[in-house]
């Protein structure tokens, strides 16, 4: 599987962004599909994950409330939606997969990796 973030750009703080994942392979849909990032000096930090069919989603406490995820398995595309964009949310978000069952928030359980896009948020 490979995966091709896009989205990613510089935005005013309070302002919103629209990360796409592109993926190639027939088994997308049957993948637990995550974001995360890593800002500057920082480790990476979970945040969001959805269920192969959409129907669970979960999301890091830094960002509840102002992310969402969601996937289209007819497009093997998932999306971070987000909004009320704040300079700490500046970072490198990557999508990954993972071929498991459920769905994870831990780096180490997601088999595939993008290779990331920059988001950044002035004040």
């Amino acid at each position: 599987v490979q995966l091709v973030e896009s989205g990613g750009g510089l935005v005013q703080a309070g302002g919103s962004l629209r990360l796409s994942c592109a993926a190639s392979g027939r088994t997308f849909s049957s993948y637990a599909m995550g974001w995360f990032r890593r800002a500057p000096g920082k480790e990476t930090e979970f945040v969001a994950a959805i269920s192969w069919s959409g129907g669970m989603t979960y999301y890091g406490s830094s960002v509840k409330g102002r992310f969402t995820i969601s996937r289209d398995n007819a497009k093997n595309t998932v999306y971070l939606q987000m909004n009320s964009l704040k300079p700490e949310d500046t970072a490198v978000y990557y999508c990954a997969a993972d071929r498991g069952t459920g769905v994870s928030i831990r780096v180490n359980e997601y088999d595939y990796w993008g290779q990331g896009t920059q988001v950044t948020v002035s004040s």
